[in-house]
Order: C-alpha cells, then sequence, then structure tokens
C-alpha cells in the first residue's frame, strides 16, 4: 500500500486536469526508470506467527530498528506507520506484510542492488529480534484470525467496505503478498501499447511468480492463491479491463473508468474521511456526500487511483501487478521481465504480435486458469508454457539491446535466468513447495518458513 497521504494540490475542477495528469507524466526513453515494490511476511521464529503492531517484538519496534540505518519515520495519529529514504518508503500492509517501495532507478543491477541493501537492513534487524522474513504470495499457516491489523486509519475503512463487495477482500488485506514492477510511458500512443501487451501477458507472469499453494497449513488447489482472491475481492476495482483493448482507448478513457470506481477515502487536516461507496464524479461537481461543497484536490485523485487494483494500474507510471511475492532471485526477476518486453521497441513489438490476436475471452481464460494451471494451463493447441517460453525470449533480447552494463560488464539478461529456467522446465515455484510438502516436509509447511526465509 501506499506511503500516508498527504492533502495538497491543485484544486480540481474540470476533468480535463485528470487527464493531464497523465499526460504530464510522459517522458522520453531517456528519463524512464524502474520501480520495484516487494511485501513479506514477518514472522516470529518460535511460534511462527505474524508479529503484533505493538509489542517488544512487534513491526512498531521492528520499524524503530530500521532508523539506524537512515530510514526517517512517518506518522499517522501519533504512530510510525511507514519510513522514508529519499525516493524510497517501506510501508506496512493491513495484516503486517513489511513493503519496501522502491526509487525508480535507471537499470535492473541498480534495482536488484536496492533490494540486496534493504533485505540486508531487515534481515539483521530481524536476528536481532528473533523474527523472520518471508517472501510468499499468501501466507500459508495462519487464519484470518491470528493475523493482526495495522493501525491505519485507511484500512479500518476498508476492512468496513470489502465484505459489502466480495468474498476475499479481507484476505487481500492480511494475508497475501506481491511484487509489482513501475514503468514509465513515453505518451499516449505508448501508454496504450503497454497496458495492452501488460494485460495480455500478465497471467504468463503470475504463472512464472506463482508462490502461493497453501492455506491455513495445507494444498489449496492453487498455485497462486494471492492471484486468485483478486477474482473475489471487489470487481468494480480489479480485472482485466477488457476495454483497454478497444479502439478509444487512452488517457480519457482511463479517466472514466477511474471517476466511476466507488471512493473509499478522502484525507483532510490529517485525517481519513470515509467517503466508502461514493463517487469521484460527484465529488468534481462539489455534491460528494462526505464533505459537501467541496472540490477535489490533486492529492485526492492520486489517493483514488491509489485504490484501484486492475492487473495493469495507470498512475503517473504504469503498474505490473500479477505476481507472487518470492525469494531474493525473482525479486530482480520481475523488473527485469518488464524492462525487456516494454523498453525496447522491438521487444514491445515482438510482445504486442504475440497476444495481439488473443480474443477477450481468451485473455480472461488464461487469467481465470493461470492461477490454477500455472503454466500447464491449456492454450491454443499447446499451454501456457509455451506463451512464457516466447515472452521470455523475447525480454531478454530486449534486455540485450538495452545493453546495461554492471560492473564486471554483464549486461540485465542475468536476472531472467530463473525465469528461463521455469519456463523450460513448466514448473512453477509453488510447485516446487508442494514437491516439498508432500516429501521431505511430511505434508507440513513449518519447514517453508526456516528454508524460504530470507
Amino acid at each position: 500500500m501506499s506511503a500516508p497521504s498527504q492533502s495538497g494540490g491543485a484544486p480540481i475542477t474540470d476533468s480535463r486536469q485528470l487527464v493531464e495528469y497523465f499526460e504530464n507524466a510522459c517522458k522520453p526513453p531517456s528519463r524512464w526508470r524502474v520501480g520495484t515494490e516487494h511485501e513479506k511476511f514477518v514472522f516470529d521464529r518460535d511460534t511462527l506467527r505474524p508479529l503484533p503492531f505493538d509489542g517488544d517484538q512487534s513491526i512498531s519496534s521492528f520499524l524503530d530498528k530500521l532508523t539506524r540505518f537512515g530510514w526517517q519515520p512517518m506518522h499517522e495519529d501519533g504512530r510510525v506507520v511507514a519510513l522514508e529514504m529519499g525516493a524510497c518508503h517501506i510501508t506496512l500492509e493491513p495484516g503486517g506484510q513489511l513493503e519496501l517501495a522502491g526509487a525508480p532507478l535507471d537499470t535492473i543491477h541498480e534495482a536488484c542492488d536496492e533490494v540486496h541493501t534493504h533485505l540486508a537492513q531487515v534481515k539483521a534487524v530481524a536476528d536481532e529480534m528473533n523474527a523472520g522474513l518471508i517472501g510468499l504470495g499468501f501466507q500459508p499457516k495462519w487464519p484470518r484470525k491470528d493475523c493482526p491489523w495495522m493501525p491505519k486509519p485507511r484500512y479500518d475503512i476498508m476492512k468496513a467496505y470489502m465484505p459489502k463487495v466480495g468474498n476475499l477482500g479481507i484476505d487481500m488485506m492480511l494475508r497475501t503478498s506481491t511484487v509489482q514492477v513501475n514503468i514509465d510511458y513515453g505518451s499516449e500512443a505508448d501508454m496504450i501499447d503497454k497496458f495492452r501487451v501488460g494485460l495480455a501477458l500478465q497471467p504468463v507472469a503470475t504463472a512464472l511468480f506463482a508462490n502461493s499453494p497453501f492455506t491455513e497449513g495445507k494444498p489449496n488447489g492453487f498455485v497462486s492463491y494471492r492471484s486468485q482472491i483478486w477474482t473475489d475481492t471487489d470487481p468494480d476495482r480489479s480485472g482485466m479491463l477488457d476495454w483497454v483493448f478497444d479502439d478509444d482507448m487512452g488517457f480519457e478513457r482511463y479517466v472514466d473508468y477511474a471517476l466511476d470506481v466507488p471512493m473509499y477515502f478522502v484525507y483532510r487536516d490529517g485525517r481519513y474521511i470515509d467517503a466508502s461507496g461514493q463517487s469521484f464524479r460527484d465529488f468534481l461537481a462539489g455534491k460528494l456526500p462526505a464533505l459537501p461543497g467541496e472540490q477535489p484536490l490533486l492529492s485526492d485523485w492520486d489517493d483514488h487511483l491509489t485504490t484501484l487494483f486492475p492487473e495493469v494500474r495507470l498512475k503517473r507510471f504504469m503498474e505490473m501487478r500479477g505476481a507472487d511475492g518470492g525469494p531474493w532471485r525473482r525479486l530482480c526477476a520481475l523488473p527485469a521481465l518488464w524492462a525487456g518486453l516494454c523498453y525496447d521497441s522491438t521487444a514491445l513489438d515482438a510482445a504486442w504480435q504475440l497476444c495481439r490476436d488473443f480474443t477477450a475471452e481468451e485473455r480472461n481464460y488464461l487469467r481465470a486458469r493461470a492461477p490454477i494451471q500455472g503454466l500447464a494451463t491449456p492454450f491454443r493447441g499447446g499451454t501456457l508454457q509455451d506463451i512464457a517460453r516466447e515472452t521470455v525470449a523475447i525480454a531478454r533480447g530486449g534486455l540485450q539491446r538495452r545493453a546495461r552494463l554492471d560492473g564486471a560488464d554483464r549486461d540485465e539478461t542475468q536476472y531472467l535466468d530463473q525465469l528461463t529456467e521455469i519456463a523450460e522446465t513448466g514448473v512453477t515455484p509453488a510447485e516446487t513447495l508442494l514437491s516439498l510438502y508432500n516429501g521431505r516436509w511430511n505434508r507440513s509447511v513449518d519447514p517453508v518458513f526456516s528454508e524460504f526465509a530470507y
């Protein structure tokens, strides 16, 4: 989730300002950057339970100890609920999942160094606290009732609203963990191309990174239960957005979509005002029931956009949202995959040729089946594995042509090696976990907390 809200910016009096919000974010390729956001579960090594917010061995203590590395605390209602350092933030998901929202960086080498530094810092603190951290798509052991709630007012609003619109929204909040990548766009046309490729190939990423096969200590029948949860969270704000492939797709069409997604809140004078289910269109007209007569600010639009959860999300950059949380190597692989596909024109064209004739029915079929069958999902006489092989190969070519070298003169393709192996074998990370569960782990999920901890 985002860092604490900050009210401000110009008043919005016309929807044209909302279109300009996106237009003004266009950047030339020389300024395109990659941002990585990744979440992980924090647990007590003795009990394997999630850490509570308060207490000696707690999330609040964890945040306090991280300040020794130069992180500055961010407060809500007098509590430290996030940290910042330059363009980076450490934030809390509702169930205490710790997230690094990384800086926009020029190369995957830099993004991977950022991940490495962050994990070294949080592991040092965790070791002092007899705690552990693990990257999985879904909490493998504990039920909802055993997961703590972080004391953030926006989460209180969401907690009350979620059961009204879906059955699994609370699970999404408390028990899921993801890694996502933020990429830039150069123009409206470039945004459209990346959006379409991102949506059509997001099931490939879901399968390659599938890493959530357990619920409450047992196999749940999915390779990515995190991805499945989004299908029953809130249909108004999630999904595959079939209209992105229509001829009239553009910034204005996305604005129209966002205006019709029900709101969660408005942030004013240091407090969150419950506007759940209300309309940003009414807000624009000065008719929001929660704040009658007031006009929205640009910060309100920014906040609202963070409450939309499609498979690809447009803000002042684009977010690729289909992957489960995972171990260190795969945290570097996701930005490599999407930079390879989207930051080289030849690769982006090839990726579009790969998926351009997918019908809406096929895209939604892949979205529905990939969380269950992973790379084995049947598709057009073959399987999703066939599409994954081509996708990773296209990304590899894109990174080769980018030719961004590290200090040892290696390009960024090194970060795709694990994805190449997964695509070639067809064995998802979840299936590796299931093999261990049914074999050496003797049908227990407890070993995952030691063998796959950071």
